[in-house]
Parts: C-alpha cells; structure tokens; sequence
C-alpha cells in the first residue's frame, strides 16, 4: 500500500506468516502487508477498518463484521457437510 493510493474502507486478514500478513483487498486482489502496520492481536480472517483522520491512515479490527463473516462460513461449510437425504440429488 502506498500513501498516493485511496486506503480501501475494509480489507481481510487472509493470512499471517512471520511478520507479514496477507490481506485481501475489496477487489479480491491481495497485498502482503506488514504485520506491525496493523491492529494489536489481528488474526487470520478478522476484517480491518481502515479510515483516515486528519491526514492520517487508521485502523481497527471491525469484530462485528469479523463475526458476522465467521457465521457465514461457518453456515455455508455446515449446509456443504449436511449429509444427503435417500433419495435427494445432489446439484453440482
């Protein structure tokens, strides 16, 4: 990220190896970022808020939007483990 680009409002924590975090941006496109450049105790999968106040860029683990995804995922891999019912197709 640099500062000549218009900071993203939401981006996700995809992933965290050493001192870097992966994050996706709202496009889907992914950026390795520093890992000390974001929130205290960020983890894998928590959404970050990103806004700037007087010219500075700020951060925040938005953990309403973080769990909100988090049930999401979890619905759509508990509907994929669901077993089948007799008889029932499976539409691929």
């Amino acid at each position: 990220m640099t500062s000549d680009d218009p900071a993203p409002s939401l981006v996700t924590v995809d992933g965290i190896e050493g001192r870097l975090a992966r994050v996706e941006l709202p496009d889907g496109t992914t950026e390795d970022w520093s890992l000390a450049s974001l929130p205290t105790g960020v983890r894998e999968g928590d959404v970050v808020r990103l806004h700037v106040e007087g010219g500075d860029l700020e951060m925040e683990i938005d953990h309403a939007e973080t769990a909100q995804r988090r049930q999401g995922a979890q619905a759509q891999l508990n509907a994929l483990n669901r077993p089948a019912s007799v008889g029932e197709e499976i539409d691929l």
